[in-house]
């Protein structure tokens, strides 16, 4: 090892960001190791690097003992003394045992460790990267598509976009570019793993911060968010601001901003209400476009009765249920929806029979009157 080595362990410092001292303690390590696997099984060896000259020795230690047990370890008082007059019992000698040809070895082994230290380093980095990036979206380019697991390469390294997290519908086109939404981030063995997703609703609320100035300047804020992925979502949004319009900002003049989420979402239907702390409100708003006649609260429970005109109980509904159920996650309220004749349909029966029962009651009673005359 050279001077020259040192030099680009000094550039490494500055330009990596690896510790020279660390590194220097790798390499005597796995120099230590490479000594005994090429020049037997001997234990306690120490190698040294000097770090000005780069020059490497090797020295094998003994402890000095009274009697001696293992020569390949042990040293006598007198043999120690013969060298070295001050040594004591207990103390450790050295003997330097540098092979002519371990400066080849050492070129190699450092080599190694120096390749493995830096690739370990840069993991290190893009991981931390990466794990203060959780919730954010990225975007990347399409590297392949493996069983249906799609590979996009976001520059530094490859996220995963597993089948759970694809929407359905969407075609995944290698080289094509893409906005995903990095949701999790973990340390392997391979270095760090970057799972990313295209349904989840934070992509959605990621997209309207990037559209909408508003937002990102904090005067709108988007409360909640709820998404059945590929075909529609809703949010809420709010704003203390009396001149600010939080929906009108969302949608932009003539819905440009929106329709940009629309579009890169493939088509994804999105709802703007704007968000309420009246349940009453927020349900109401929650269920459009179908119009509400009528919410009633239950007394425990976040649940409520939905009223709603009869015409449009089917758009409160939702092709399978699904707008009163985006509605329900949205609001996080439970909901149950009825027609204006089910609901006041059953009421004006239930005041039917409480009018029936007490000319029922008069008839009993004229009926038991007529019998004691007689």
């Amino acid at each position: 090892m050279n001077t020259e080595f040192l030099e680009a362990l000094d550039d490494l410092e500055k330009e990596k960001g690896i510790s020279k001292e660390l590194l220097v303690e790798a390499i005597e390590s796995a120099l230590v190791s490479a000594y005994k696997k090429n020049y037997g099984n001997a234990q306690n060896v120490r190698v040294c690097i000097d770090q000005e000259s780069g020059d490497i020795d090797v020295y094998r230690q003994k402890e000095i003992v009274e009697e001696v047990f293992d020569p390949l370890i042990e040293v006598s008082l007198e043999e120690a003394q013969s060298y070295d007059p001050s040594y004591e019992l207990g103390d450790i000698v050295e003997y330097q045992v540098t092979p002519r040809d371990f400066g080849r070895i050492a070129a190699q082994t450092a080599k190694q460790v120096v390749v493995q230290r830096i690739r370990e380093a840069e993991r290190g980095m893009i991981y931390d990267d990466y794990v203060n990036r959780q919730g954010e979206i990225v975007t990347g380019t399409i590297q392949r598509v493996s069983n249906e697991t799609v590979f996009v390469n976001m520059g530094r390294t490859e996220g995963i976009l597993a089948v759970t997290e694809q929407v359905r519908g969407e075609k995944y086109t290698v080289n094509s570019r893409l906005k995903v939404y990095i949701m999790d981030v973990k340390r392997t063995t391979k270095g760090p793993q970057v799972y990313l997703s295209r349904s989840h609703p934070g992509l959605v609320k990621r997209l309207f911060e990037l559209e909408v100035p508003e937002i990102q300047d904090g005067i709108v804020e988007i409360r909640s968010v709820a998404r059945e992925a590929g075909s529609r979502s809703k949010i809420a949004v709010y704003t203390d601001d009396e001149n600010v319009d939080p929906v009108g900002a969302c949608v932009g003049a003539r819905g440009c901003r929106v329709q940009a989420v629309v579009d890169e979402l493939f088509g994804e239907k999105i709802d703007i209400i704007c968000w309420s702390d009246d349940p009453v409100e927020m349900i109401s708003s929650a269920l459009s476009p179908a119009k509400v006649e009528m919410v009633l609260p239950a007394e425990e429970g976040k649940a409520a009765t939905v009223v709603v005109p009869d015409y449009q109980l089917s758009l409160a509904i939702g092709k399978e249920g699904q707008n009163v159920r985006l509605a329900a996650k949205l609001c996080g309220w439970k909901i149950d929806i009825k027609s204006h004749s089910q609901y006041f349909g059953n009421e004006d029966e239930n005041a039917a029979e409480e009018a029936e029962e007490p000319a029922e009651a008069a008839a009993v009673a004229e009926a038991a009157a007529d019998v004691a005359e007689e």
